[in-house]
């Protein structure tokens, strides 16, 4: 990422800003090292390696000529340490007491006039384990572009030093990484004819117009007393979970799918337990999910910001039969990448990248309220390659993803398959959702469901 102009969709992520609903990406990772650390020596490793990433140096630059543009600028005095900070949980703390202390800084906002980023060392885990949370503005980075600066903070691989620099240096170790986390990410199925014919005004204009359109054709009149919808709340409740992978290979196996398929499917078995002990009458209901989905085009470089689309999938949370609702969500994940990421209504992330950048400061504040006319929650998947990555010499051993929580909305969820694990972190609304715990709770009998099929 290089120095210039705010591209329109980032933009629009820094517009969509709120104290009661900020726009950071947020992840959890927890070492296990070989002896007891000391948290200012890990902080002091992140910060030395902060400093070398020209991404990490960036701060936004507004301005009101020509009205709506803004810039990315290097911090001329920038200095990295001023970015992290080291905690101490009451030893020895559990996931449950990291998942608290995670709620509450993760609720934060980060302060834009800064860089966008801050890291969290946390100190006092059992087994004298530490964790490091990373908050990483949306309009900094998307998930590959969050993973990219993560990896550059981890043994072994080689920051970007040099701030001129449009692209990481050559580093084997770390190409090798993100060509895994490309292909991993990418899409079957990109429309690259498409892609290419956007940069003609008549096909951009073509492509809004669709969107547009199918984005109005796909909204639904609110549900006002669903659990899903929260009012402005700043206090967050946080749950990390971890799926062992064995099961979820299991019943691919058996059932077939992707890996996505089998957690969305988790999700959704879930989502109706927890919805089912609130009394929601579940019958015929469908929770609508956004799946954003990265679409950067194979040869772009990776100095390039956000380059997001999305699909839109109903979750069969009213389908008693975990079969049928596995089913459902393939078919639905299917008919998303046939049509490919470049259409339909989840492709709004498109749609607000082509509008003119003083177009997001007045209808940010309309688009933050209408989320829940167009989905129910966010759920994200951030993968990772299975390679083994270290900091300070200490084994990274979970990874759990957090999703912004938009505006109206009481839950987003992030999924992570790393090694053996799917981490699933979720994110809620303190108010709207006291009761996370049954939710956490009911992912573990999701998979269960699925798993016990046809045994």
């Amino acid at each position: 990422m290089t120095t210039g102009e705010v591209s329109a969709l980032d933009w629009a992520f820094l517009c969509l800003e709120q104290d009661t609903a900020p726009m950071h990406l947020g992840a959890v990772a927890v070492f296990a090292p070989r002896r007891p650390v000391r948290p200012e020596k890990v902080a002091g490793v992140l910060a030395e390696r902060a400093q070398q990433i020209s991404r990490l140096r960036l701060r936004v630059r507004r301005s009101w000529i020509p009205p709506g543009y803004a810039s990315w600028e290097e911090l001329p005095d920038f200095r990295a340490q001023n970015h992290v900070y080291a905690h101490q949980l009451p030893s020895p703390g559990g996931r449950g007491e990291l998942a608290v202390l995670v709620a509450e800084l993760n609720a934060a906002p980060l302060d834009l006039n800064r860089p966008l980023w801050e890291l969290h060392v946390i100190t006092g885990l059992d087994g004298d384990r530490f964790a490091v949370l990373m908050k990483m503005h949306h309009a900094l980075a998307d998930g590959r572009g969050a993973v990219e600066a993560g990896l550059g903070l981890l043994d072994g691989f080689t920051p970007d030093r040099a701030s001129q620099q449009t692209a990481l240096p050559a580093d084997p170790l770390l190409d090798t990484v993100l060509r895994a986390v490309g292909r991993l990410s990418r899409p079957r199925r990109l429309l690259g004819d498409a892609l290419s014919a956007a940069g003609g005004v008549p096909a951009t204009v073509l492509q809004t117009v669709e969107i547009a359109s199918s984005v109005v054709r796909n909204m639904r009149l609110p549900v006002f007393d669903s659990p899903l919808r929260a009012g402005a709340s700043a206090p967050r409740h946080v749950a990390l979970i971890p799926i062992e992978q064995r099961d979820i290979r299991r019943i691919r196996a058996r059932h077939g799918g992707t890996t996505n398929d089998i957690a969305l499917t988790v999700v959704t078995g879930a989502l109706r337990r927890w919805l089912g002990t609130r009394g929601y009458p579940l019958e015929s209901r469908t929770v609508r999910a956004l799946i954003p989905v990265n679409h950067r085009r194979r040869g772009k470089s990776r100095a390039d910001n956000n380059e997001l689309s999305g699909y839109l999938c109903d979750l069969p949370v009213g389908e008693p039969d975990p079969a049928v609702r596995l089913q459902t969500v393939r078919a639905a994940m299917d008919r998303n990448k046939s049509s490919g990421p470049l259409r339909g209504p989840g492709a709004f992330p498109v749609l607000a990248g082509l509008m003119p950048s003083i177009a997001h400061l007045f209808a940010a504040p309309v688009a933050s309220q209408a989320a829940g006319l167009l989905f129910d929650t966010v759920i994200t998947s951030v993968p990772l390659p299975d390679v083994a990555v270290s900091l300070d010499n200490a084994s990274l051993r979970e990874l759990y993803p957090l999703a912004p929580l938009a505006a109206g909305h009481a839950l987003s969820i992030g999924v992570t398959p790393y090694r053996d694990i799917v981490h699933i972190g979720v994110q809620a609304n303190r108010r709207a959702v006291g009761d996370l715990e049954k939710l956490s709770e009911a992912l573990p009998h999701a998979v269960a469901e699925l798993a016990d099929l046809d045994s």
